[in-house]
């Protein structure tokens, strides 16, 4: 387990070469397993400023936990500069992945975009300076109520992980960006807010969770509670609630001890984010933005905040120390000097105690004092001293007659101080490390030095062998002991390692080492997956599959590299997890994790689909890639219901990281209105594989596998579609609707920005706008005159789910989405019919309100406010106490042609194979040939399309 910073490795200015950097030691009170993950160092987190910030956190025993609801709701200036600035502790607790939020970076949704957010709020944590923890608990969507949040997350559920992290971090102050009330509008927000107060009283007492304390675990009370003051106002109206667009009583809710605090809250303490630091050369909100833009996938990216003065007001909630109403910071009316750790011990001989907290206070004191940028390893010796004082109090607490819970609460703060110490003696020494697979035999002769890094295999399987090179380099003129260098693996698990440690000597003054080691995969080996699943993404929380790992962001990853050095007869630990470097054009050599997956991945995507009840065949496409170092090939076959049949098939693939697509025929019998399920089977040297992955996330992005079982749910679906359909798509932000099209027998054509520009868009019976165009793509902004030719021409446009990119009268005719527009977020709100005659609800296909039963998510977003009368409105939908909705589904003629807002989530229910959703988009996309309007290019009959999943 690693601290949340980690100096990784330096991008030289060489091709292809890598120098090592420095990592940060291992600590038994960090649980943020993939924090050394990252190879290549931030700035901030290099040389001397590193040092300056770990002599800032070893001065001091302050702490805190902030407890938000999703990816970029936290409060990322206060977080850096409590961590940066004031040295403190501070730790994240997010209660959701995000999963049900928006995409604008890749086609992923659901819990693939719940990896993405998680791997992007690990990139943002970097750069506040903070360790990361989650809750169980999913993003099902935009939640109007917290009600309705703690009824599908379960409360004791949400409030036992809080808990929880509360108990393993045990922060003197948690804080939240919400409050709990209606000010926070989205639900999931009240429901955080809430959960930070609730648990700041509960983490204390040992009849909540007692299960937590047969863990291990042990009570604990923080000090002190905050919110952030709430942006909106209190105005004469009330407080508004932007979830659901109401006023409601200027009252807030203290759910530390269950009052009721009526008009605006009060501001107790303000935070500096737009504070300098002359050392790092930016201010703090400045450092947080950087963090923040790497959160891309729901806005494509933030803006670098300028410099200037920046406050963040907190209010405080509860306080277990007496102090005034105004505060200078979170800290006030607590010891948090080193000597505050005594109070921690509550009973027996404390005076060692105190004698040696004061040692080790008066030895960083020094540090501090000796501390020069341009001498960093001068205060190496200082350090040791300290690092061998604190081990030695620690082994003093161990035997002396303090209480089990005050030697419990003393040594969980020793041991951070403890790791505090290692990290800053290696950085003042300078040492670096880098784990890297290597090739069997290393490059030599006079180029060699270009090369030492070249692309290796990215995913290890089960039995390879292959060959990893730890580098560790002492920059400085101080010799450092190499006592030992070894490789970690998975502990249950029968890895091989030759050899199984190694010496490594003294390492003099500008001297490196390498060490290398040959690796033998367990046989049986767990993959590099998540370790928390759910059946499908109606259930809004989490199952875990290892309990040890609850509340972590990933599990760790499979292979590391352990150094133990020792300085002056101080020992410490530095560790960093094996990279694999691939080669990508334009970023040149990318450092990423080693992983571990199966030998052949299977999958079928999208995972869901319908089969047209009049379908006498159609085809199934099943991918293949293999993770096999060398050629692989096997046989496919499908596990079909009663009846159906299809061919098995053979395989080959060349080398490593190849795919193979496979078509398969499928003649299914005896079709009827109910789900059936196909399942991919491969064989390849004697074993069968059922499951396969995909990477989620986009260029930039540590990439992180989803694995899911090779299977195709499909429904039988009494569906039609106009013969011969021509349509074009033009890709947004990424969806799977085109995927789900081929369930229709409709194969899409993309259009690029040189169709758009002069293509001939008048061969297409229908286009289709994916989900946020208009925010994506500048060429179809540019061309959008052509769009609107093409429909006065006959054609129909059918434009998916977009954001206020679109609210520039893009249409034919004028229609405003406003600044807040509606979303519709109960999938089971009923929906109204309000043109039963429209051609939309009528042909090929008769639509009623059945069709819109079994959705999931929701109903819609992004719901039109007001439009021209042109404009026919064609269903209605609401929320329980929201205004009827009648903007989700707006029909115009315009000249020949029709042209379609859809706000209604079709790119959620089409590829979890809703029929409903097929039925009425197979409508919208035959309306060129509807007979039933004029002037369309009408066709005799309908047909049950061959659909091609």
């Amino acid at each position: 387990m690693v601290v949340p910073i980690v100096l990784g490795v330096i991008v030289s200015t060489l091709p292809f070469l890598f120098q090592s950097a420095p990592v940060k030691a291992q600590s038994s009170a960090s649980t943020t397993q993939n924090s050394g993950a990252d190879a290549e160092p931030l700035l901030f987190d290099s040389g001397a400023a590193a040092l300056w910030q770990s002599l800032q956190k070893l001065h001091t025993r302050a702490s805190l936990l902030m407890v938000t609801a999703h990816p970029d709701d936290e409060d990322g200036g206060m977080l850096t500069y409590e961590s940066r600035g004031q040295g403190a502790t501070v730790t994240l607790l997010t209660l959701n992945r995000g999963e049900g939020g928006a995409n604008v970076m890749s086609p992923d949704y659901f819990d693939a975009l719940g990896l993405v957010r998680t791997e992007e709020l690990l990139a943002a944590d970097r750069y506040y300076g903070t360790e990361q923890y989650w809750t169980r608990v999913c993003d099902y969507g935009f939640s109007k109520t917290k009600e309705e949040a703690l009824e599908k997350w379960g409360r004791d559920r949400v409030l036992a992980d809080v808990v929880r992290v509360v108990r393993i971090t045990r922060p003197l102050v948690i804080t939240s960006v919400f409050v709990g009330g209606r000010t926070d509008g989205h639900g999931h927000h009240q429901v955080s807010g809430q959960m930070a107060q609730e648990a700041f009283k509960a983490a204390g007492d040992p009849a909540m969770f007692p299960e937590q304390l047969k863990e291990g675990l042990r009570p604990w009370k923080p000090l002190k509670d905050y919110a952030r003051v709430p942006f909106i106002p209190v105005t004469e109206k009330g407080i508004y609630d932007y979830a659901d667009g109401k006023y409601y009583p200027a009252e807030f809710r203290n759910y530390t001890d269950d009052t009721v605090i009526n008009g605006a809250l009060s501001t107790s303490v303000e935070i500096p984010e737009g504070e300098y630091n002359p050392l790092l050369g930016l201010t703090y909100a400045q450092i947080s933005s950087r963090g923040l833009g790497h959160q891309k996938s729901q806005n494509g990216g933030t803006g670098l905040a300028p410099a200037e003065e920046e406050t963040s007001p907190y209010h405080r909630f509860a306080s277990l120390v007496p102090v005034s109403e105004k505060e200078s910071s979170f800290f006030d009316g607590m010891d948090v000097s080193l000597m505050g750790i005594a109070s921690l011990a509550q009973a027996g001989d404390t005076a060692f105690l105190k004698e040696g907290l004061n040692h080790i206070d008066a030895v960083v004191e020094k540090a501090i004092k000796d501390f020069s940028p341009q001498h960093v390893e001068a205060i190496a010796p200082t350090l040791a001293e300290g690092l061998k004082a604190t081990n030695d109090l620690i082994e003093k607490v161990s035997t002396s007659d303090l209480s089990a819970d005050s030697k419990y609460d003393v040594t969980h703060e020793l041991k951070i101080k403890r790791t505090q110490f290692e990290n800053a003696l290696a950085e003042s020494l300078g040492i670096s490390v880098l784990a890297t697979v290597a090739p069997e035999k290393e490059p030599t002769g006079p180029f060699a030095r270009f090369f030492r890094n070249p692309e290796t295999f990215q995913v290890a399987i089960p039995g390879q062998e292959f060959w990893v090179k730890v580098h560790a380099t002492n920059p400085t003129d101080v010799p450092v002991q190499l006592e030992s260098v070894a490789l970690e693996t998975p502990q249950s698990e029968s890895w091989t390692i030759d050899p199984a440690k190694q010496s490594g000597g003294t390492l003099k003054g500008n001297q490196s080492t390498d060490v290398r080691f040959t690796v033998h995969v367990a046989p049986k080996t767990g993959f590099t997956r998540p370790y928390f699943t759910r059946p499908d993404s109606e259930q809004a929380y989490y199952e875990i599959q290892d309990a040890k790992y609850l509340d972590l962001p990933t599990i760790p990853y499979p292979l590391s590299a352990k150094l133990h050095f020792s300085f002056n007869g101080a020992p410490f630990e530095l560790s960093q997890v094996v990279q694999s470097i691939n080669r990508v054009t334009g970023s040149g050599a990318v450092p990423e994790p080693l992983i571990v997956g199966p030998a052949i991945s299977v999958s079928i995507a999208p995972q869901a689909g319908i089969v047209p009840l009049e379908a006498k065949t159609f085809d199934l496409t099943v991918t293949v890639h293999s993770n096999v170092k060398g050629p692989a090939k096997g046989t496919m076959k499908l596990d079909l219901p009663r009846g159906w049949k299809a061919p098995e098939q053979q395989f080959s693939t060349a080398k490593d990281g190849e795919d193979q697509t496979l078509s398969f025929h499928v003649i299914p019998a005896g079709l009827e209105q109910k789900p059936y399920t196909i399942t991919a089977v491969a064989t390849c040297n004697g074993q069968e594989y059922r499951e396969g992955y995909h990477t989620v996330g986009y260029p930039g992005l540590r990439p992180y596998n989803l694995y899911r079982p090779s299977t195709w749910r499909a429904a039988g679906v009494n569906v039609k579609v106009a013969p011969g359909l021509n349509v074009g798509y033009i890709v947004g932000a990424g969806d799977d609707v085109p995927q789900s099209l081929a369930s229709l027998g409709i194969n899409v054509h993309f259009l690029t920005s040189g169709d758009l520009a002069s293509g001939n868009l008048s061969k297409f019976d229908a286009i289709i706008l994916g989900v946020r165009a208009y925010a994506v793509r500048e060429d179809l902004k540019t061309y959008n005159g052509r769009i609107l030719d093409y429909v006065k021409n006959g054609g129909a446009v059918i434009v998916q789910y977009n954001t206020q990119e679109y609210d520039n009268n893009y249409g034919p005719y004028p229609y405003k989405m406003g600044p807040n527009p509606e979303e519709v977020t109960d999938e089971h709100s009923k929906v109204e019919i309000l043109a039963p005659a429209n051609p939309v609800f009528n042909w090929p296909n008769k639509i009623d309100a059945k069709d819109f039963e079994n959705w999931v998510e929701e109903r819609g977003s992004k719901f039109l406010a007001s439009w021209d009368a042109a404009y026919e409105p064609l269903l209605e939908t609401h929320d329980p106490g929201q205004d009827p909705q009648k903007g989700g589904l707006l029909y115009a003629k315009y000249g020949k042609g029709i042209y379609i807002y859809n706000a209604y989530a079709f790119y959620r229910q089409m590829p979890e194979g809703v029929p409903g959703s097929y039925r009425l988009f197979a409508n919208m996309i035959s309306l060129a040939k509807n007979p039933h309007l004029a002037g369309s290019r009408s066709v005799k009959s309908p047909v049950a399309k061959k659909s091609t999943p």
